[in-house]
């Protein structure tokens, strides 16, 4: 559990350092992002080495994969259409992230968050820390401590519709690797495919 607690307190630290007003200026985000994500990737693989055991890169899974980055675009579309309607800061605060990629190339964006930074996010939160503490727990309580510090990590960067968001997909792919822990190739490879269709592909 002291393993765990040390590699949660830095992703706290890490995404602080990356969204907080403060300390955001003075950080390259999308460099700041991979190399974060990575570390807690490569801390999860030293903690629980077996964790690819879990993968299977079938078919099916692909579909899968597909199907549910597709299923939460949709969600996020819904929900930036219905918070524009009911708070004003919520358009302001959306476009706020998007201004993250401004001068970036979206080649290099997409190579980053298809292959290393949404990989490396589903293996770290849910490949590690909710197996973890399904393990030590339940699966329920699991669940839903991990999708609980997944949104909070993003609470430093004093946006609520980002960590909104977080907490939305966190239930989404917190959810599925619940019910479906054999379908773990699918909800990683839905959080990279979701990651660059919501920022590059078809921005909201």
């Amino acid at each position: 559990m002291k393993q765990l607690s040390i590699t949660i307190l830095l992703a706290f630290v890490l995404w602080t350092v990356m969204f907080s007003p403060w300390t955001a200026p003075y950080v390259n985000f999308w460099w700041a992002m991979t190399g974060s994500a990575a570390t807690l990737a490569l801390l999860a693989t030293l903690f629980r080495p077996r964790w690819h055991r879990e993968l299977s890169f079938t078919p099916s899974n692909l579909l899968w994969g597909i199907a549910i980055a597709v299923a939460l675009w949709g969600v996020f579309w819904i929900g930036d259409k219905v918070s524009s309607w009911l708070f004003q800061f919520a358009r302001p605060q959306v476009d706020s992230i998007y201004g993250m990629k401004s001068g970036e190339s979206p080649w290099l964006l997409t190579g980053l968050m298809l292959f290393i930074i949404g990989p490396a996010e589903e293996i770290f939160w849910r490949g590690y820390v909710q197996h973890e503490l399904s393990r030590r727990w339940n699966a329920n309580l699991g669940f839903i401590v991990t999708t609980a510090i997944y949104a909070l990590v993003h609470a430093g960067s004093c946006n609520f519709m980002l960590t909104m968001a977080a907490l939305v997909a966190g239930v989404a792919w917190g959810a599925l690797y619940r019910f479906f822990p054999q379908r773990f190739a699918a909800i990683l490879l839905s959080h990279a495919l979701w990651d660059v269709a919501v920022f590059i592909w078809f921005p909201i």
